[in-house]
């Protein structure tokens, strides 16, 4: 697109958003362009929950899908539109209702918790809901002696285990394809070209569970890490003293990051690891979404009831 087609798509965004009342709320994945045009940037669920207190009632969600479910279970009473009903998820994806209650009747005694990262459906079946930032506090939260199911995702589902020294997780074998795809090997890789850095890495990651051991007593490869979410990442790095990070996640999170500490260099564990149904969010979908205020997102009143429950029980532990 041409720098002048960019700023004329922006300047209208930014004029029919004000005209028809419309927060515009952007994950720190989507490319540069949406997070300029948003009025909030963050987490699935901290966006989910800063739509529930903005004035405006109509929100347009610049995520993937499950993230605009999320915000319309929180905020029933708002309308949720979606730039791209393509935008999915592959760790969503990765369990489907049917198989999830087919695994709770082999361990019925069994809490189920389950990362945000799921449809509406799945959240409808869990007792508790957590993110990569509580995850740990809401497995301890569960008394030792019972049971747990864990899904979707094994990393995390590893990372959390280790975390708390639970021995009676189940964790289900899904993953987000583009943590997934962050080795060990590309994170040391980075390190070693670079001095005095320090190691940011989401949990989703598939170097999280190989790496950890290395990293119990909080290095690797004599170099300082964190386990952390998005917005921890983004905090930790603005309130750090050091001047270079590596950062293994979704690389749109280096655009605010840079934005944020522009004195600070912030290097991607991988350049891959960009997901494309993020990228599917696009200034020209944005703008449709306003223009045709399409794609509104609904949930089912009785999937959505069930499911704020086990969020609800997560909000409380947080």
């Amino acid at each position: 697109m041409l720098v002048q087609d960019t700023s004329f798509l922006k300047n209208e965004i930014m004029r029919l958003k004000k005209e028809k009342d419309v927060v515009i709320l952007a994950h720190n994945y989507e490319i540069p362009d949406v997070q300029d045009v948003a009025d909030f940037t963050g987490d699935s669920l901290g966006l989910s929950k800063l739509a529930a207190t903005v004035q405006q009632k109509t929100i347009l969600f610049c995520g993937v899908h499950f993230m605009a479910e999320t915000a319309a279970i929180i905020s029933p009473e708002k309308r949720v539109l979606l730039p791209s009903l393509e935008a999915g998820c592959s760790l969503s994806d990765s369990i489907t209702a049917d198989e999830l209650r087919n695994w709770k009747k082999q361990h019925p005694d069994a809490i189920s918790v389950g990362y945000v990262n799921t449809t509406a459906e799945i959240k409808s079946e869990l007792d508790y809901c957590c993110t990569s930032s509580n995850a740990v506090n809401v497995v301890n939260s569960i008394p030792k002696d019972k049971e747990i199911l864990f899904l979707p995702d094994m990393f995390l589902g590893s990372y959390v285990a280790k975390m708390t020294g639970r021995n009676n997780m189940h964790i289900w074998a899904g993953e987000c394809h583009v943590h997934a795809g962050i080795t060990p090997e590309d994170v040391t890789k980075k390190l070693n070209s670079m001095h005095d850095t320090e190691f940011l890495i989401h949990p989703e990651c598939s170097c999280t569970t190989p790496m950890m051991y290395d990293v119990a007593d909080g290095s690797y490869e004599n170099n300082k890490v964190s386990i952390l979410s998005t917005e921890g990442m983004l905090n930790y790095a603005s309130a750090s003293k050091s001047k270079n990070f590596v950062v293994a996640t979704e690389t749109g999170i280096l655009y605010k990051m840079k934005k944020d500490n522009p004195d600070k260099t912030f290097v991607p564990a991988s350049e891959k690891a960009e997901c494309q149904y993020m990228k599917m969010i696009t200034l020209e979908k944005v703008h449709d979404a306003l223009v045709r205020e399409k794609n509104v997102i609904t949930v089912p009143k009785k999937i959505a009831d069930k499911a704020r429950l086990a969020i609800n029980r997560m909000l409380e532990i947080s």
